[in-house]
């Protein structure tokens, strides 16, 4: 029989943490309830002592996931603990997750601690979280540099406090597949209570070696993976979800464990996180990559035609590429837009769903087929945007080759104020941004820009996503519609408001 192995997705914290990846909450609770339809055991909704907005965020989705343990992460203090707590008490089934560093140059330079004084934290913060909550995952941070007889005392330590998960980290993304394979044995078979918790593993990708590195740890006895949609996360990521469980089920003999992961729903997964942090899926990404499933040489496509085992280990349809969908357009009825967003993982309410469809509607007479991707955008834009402080009611752009600058004509809200101005930039999309900036009396720095064609066709909606800087605070705003320059004053205007909401939660 097949070991059972645990998948722990932390997407919604370490995957957060990715630059350019923020998220507001209504983003991250769908998300979380995308997480949930994939299947994944427990989520890691956050860092609850980390801010007020992370707090709420965690608390929100510990209310809203029922068939999965929600995770709070907290440092080895009790003032985070009881913040974690207090996020993850009313889940259906709550997870504290503490954690201290364990290696020689994290203990001497950031926690300024001696060994024993970092064993003794570990102990005191398991025990307080074990009093609180009987579900207490510890991680050893740095655990792939630390001494490995500190760190099995560490582990026992955590273990007779009442940690049930012990996590084995490899923090910065150093360790090497056989090494760290080696590590994971060790500890498991050199802690005396071992067997009392379940030994798990969360790598980065530094080296771009996460993946392997997790399923060596698997192959020497870890049963829960730490995970990311995508692999995104802290510098160059995490494990990748998509990756670790196809490989899992393509080689299932070789590795012989089951998930609970719904396969069907990887590539939904990664295709909505890609729309909720405007970064798009690069073609070349195993398993849900453009390419993929894609074959342009003459060999390949002749061996694909004869039998598609010959070049392809896996099906499209296995991670939830398929190839039938319902066409969307100006004639669709409620019925078939409402059973396109069940498919795609939305839970609406009426009113919500009836946004979307008048928003279906207006795109329809704008380009002829509304793909998947048109509707998760929709959905975004309509539904899950932040409450807008400044809001975009009319745009006009003139631009010439007659030696007159282009303008841009805004009119606005502005707290429910309206508000209008004209002004010239170098280009249309500089006069747009010149504009609202002028109406709102704010003068941030823009720091990235880029645009994105969220389907194929010369009718393709365009995301822009851009990145705004002021006073020390920097925001990602994004916007979408079939106008670039639309597009690019929503996202302009989206970046703002996120400004906006985060010098309210500072306050």
């Amino acid at each position: 029989m097949a070991d059972r192995l645990y998948i722990f997705d932390t997407t919604l914290r370490d995957g957060e943490q990715s630059p350019g990846a923020t998220m507001n909450i209504h983003e991250k609770v769908q998300l979380a309830r995308q997480l949930e339809m994939v299947g994944v055991d427990i989520m890691e909704a956050g860092f609850p002592a980390a801010s007020k907005g992370d707090f709420e965020a965690v608390k929100t989705i510990a209310a809203t996931v029922k068939n999965a343990q929600v995770a709070g992460l907290c440092r080895a203090v009790q003032p985070d603990i009881d913040h974690a707590w207090a996020a993850i008490r009313n889940a259906a089934h709550p997870r504290i997750h503490t954690f201290i560093a364990t290696s020689p140059v994290h203990m001497q330079y950031k926690l300024r601690k001696s060994p024993e004084q970092v064993l003794e934290m570990a102990r005191d913060a398991v025990r307080y979280a074990a009093g609180l909550c009987s579900n207490v995952e510890f991680s050893a941070e740095d655990a792939s540099r630390s001494d490995w007889d500190f760190l099995t005392r560490v582990v026992e330590t955590a273990i007779d406090a009442g940690a049930t998960t012990i996590n084995i980290p490899d923090t910065v993304g150093y360790a090497q597949p056989d090494e760290f394979g080696a590590l994971v044995r060790y500890v498991m078979e050199n802690a005396r209570n071992s067997h009392k918790a379940v030994f798990s593993v969360h790598c980065h990708n530094d080296l771009g070696l996460a993946v392997a590195n997790t399923l060596a740890a698997l192959k020497a006895g870890a049963r829960q993976a730490e995970v990311t949609v995508s692999g995104i996360g802290e510098r160059a990521g995490n494990a990748a979800l998509e990756e670790l469980v196809m490989a899992l089920r393509t080689r299932h003999a070789y590795y012989d464990m089951e998930t609970g992961i719904k396969s069907e729903q990887l590539f939904p997964a990664c295709r909505l996180l890609s729309m909720i942090i405007g970064q798009p899926i690069p073609a070349n990404k195993a398993i849900v990559g453009a390419n993929a499933f894609a074959h342009e040489s003459g060999i390949h496509q002749d061996g694909m035609l004869k039998n598609r085992e010959t070049y392809e280990i896996m099906t499209p349809e296995s991670v939830g590429r398929t190839k039938t969908e319902i066409v969307l357009g100006k004639h669709s009825g409620r019925n078939a837009i409402n059973g396109k967003l069940e498919e795609l993982g939305y839970r609406l309410t009426p009113e919500q769903t009836q946004l979307v469809f008048d928003a279906v509607k207006k795109l329809a007479d704008r380009k002829k087929q509304i793909y998947d991707e048109d509707m998760e955008a929709l959905v975004l834009e309509e539904v899950f945007r932040i409450p807008d402080m400044f809001r975009l009611v009319h745009l006009s752009v003139q631009a010439s080759d007659t030696g007159v600058p282009p303008s841009a004509a805004i009119v606005m809200e502005v707290g429910g104020e309206r508000r209008q101005h004209t002004t010239f930039g170098v280009g249309p999309i500089d006069a747009v941004f010149n504009a609202i900036s002028q109406i709102v009396g704010r003068a941030p720095q823009l720091r990235h820009y880029s645009v994105n064609a969220i389907t194929g066709g010369t009718d393709a909606q365009g995301e822009v996503t851009v990145k705004l800087q002021e006073n020390g605070s920097a925001a990602v705003g994004r916007g979408a519609d079939a106008d670039i320059i639309t597009a690019s004053a929503k996202a302009y205007l989206n970046a703002l408001n996120r400004l906006a909401k985060k010098e309210q939660e500072d306050k």
